[in-house]
């Protein structure tokens, strides 16, 4: 047989898959490598990292143990009708759940906590964003110590600047009022959407911009049809944030919050230690219903929102660019 001859059947064996390859043992061997290393590596774990190991791992296990009884007992009273030494209630019922809803006027509580934090997300959404916006493109002299005044209310316990506040909103007639109670809870969350969206921002190529100028867009059409799609999922993210963040704030709605502006978690407060003999039922039921409603909402936020990537780092560009 010809040369010829021997390549013509070489590529009609290679079309009908009469040649076979093996495959390379690269691969099973890097794997194997690695799985060596790791088990040369738990043998060479002396018994102080171990024991350090079943510690942390304990400390872990029991938190979230307790933590899940506890859970589980306040669900358990606020269905029970009488629970006195025994394991489990005698009977269940949610009679105690109307109860709440009636004696703490909960419709109104949650009407008033509704409109607290959909004003304070709006708010600091339109505000916020702006703020991101210029801190992340302006340079000038100052920039990280104005970031950090910005993010001061982040990092200062609320209630070193909550009692001031109040005394001052009350001096000006806003205490006990439902503007008030916006202001001071817009205190916190205002410089909260800047530190989400300053990074976000500054993701977003500043070509963009320069592009759409070319093109003829003025500032309005820039925004509205280049940069509110990309601010979106930010902007989002942010709000998401925020509200779970209001609807667990309870030093500064308590600080100024009037009998008719109390949030849900401020009237939980008084439900548990005001004067009177109330049913510690109807009580855990109210807690019930404030654990759903932040619950619902932290996992719609994290439908929107990874935690591990809630700021990214942003590289900054070579010099000459």
């Amino acid at each position: 047989m010809s040369a010829t001859d021997k390549s013509m059947a070489g590529a009609m064996a290679m079309q009908n898959g009469d040649l076979m390859t093996t495959p390379s043992p690269v691969g099973n061997t890097t794997a194997s490598r690695e799985a060596k290393g790791a088990r040369r590596n738990l043998r060479r774990e002396g018994p102080g990292a171990r024991i350090w190991r079943v510690l942390v791992w304990g400390a872990m296990i029991f938190f979230l143990v307790n933590v899940g009884l506890m859970i589980a007992t306040v669900t358990m009273n606020s269905v029970a009708t009488r629970w006195f030494g025994t394991p489990l209630p005698e009977s269940f019922t949610l009679h105690w759940y109307a109860q709440a809803w009636n004696d703490f006027q909960l419709a109104n509580v949650l009407w008033v906590t509704f409109e607290v934090v959909g004003a304070v997300v709006l708010l600091s959404i339109a505000l916020g964003v702006p703020a991101a916006y210029a801190l992340a493109r302006a340079q000038f002299p100052g920039k990280r110590i104005a970031m950090l005044v910005f993010l001061l209310p982040l990092m200062v316990p609320p209630v070193t600047y909550g009692i001031p506040m109040a005394t001052v909103l009350y001096k000006i007639g806003l205490g006990g009022t439902l503007s008030g109670v916006i202001l001071a809870n817009l205190v916190p969350s205002l410089p909260f959407v800047i530190l989400v969206m300053t990074p976000f921002i500054e993701q977003i190529d500043p070509n963009l911009e320069a592009a759409a100028r070319i093109f003829g867009a003025n500032t309005l059409k820039y925004f509205r049809y280049v940069l509110l799609p990309l601010l979106v999922p930010g902007m989002l993210a942010a709000g998401l944030l925020v509200l779970v963040r209001t609807i667990g704030m309870f030093e500064l709605t308590f600080f100024t919050a009037g009998p008719d502006t109390q949030t849900l978690v401020v009237a939980l407060y008084y439900a548990v230690f005001s004067t009177g003999v109330r049913a510690p039922q109807s009580i855990d039921a109210m807690a019930m219903i404030y654990m759903a409603i932040t619950l619902l909402w932290v996992l719609i936020a994290l439908q929107f929102v990874s935690p591990t990537q809630l700021v990214s780092r942003v590289k900054e560009a070579p010099k000459g660019e």
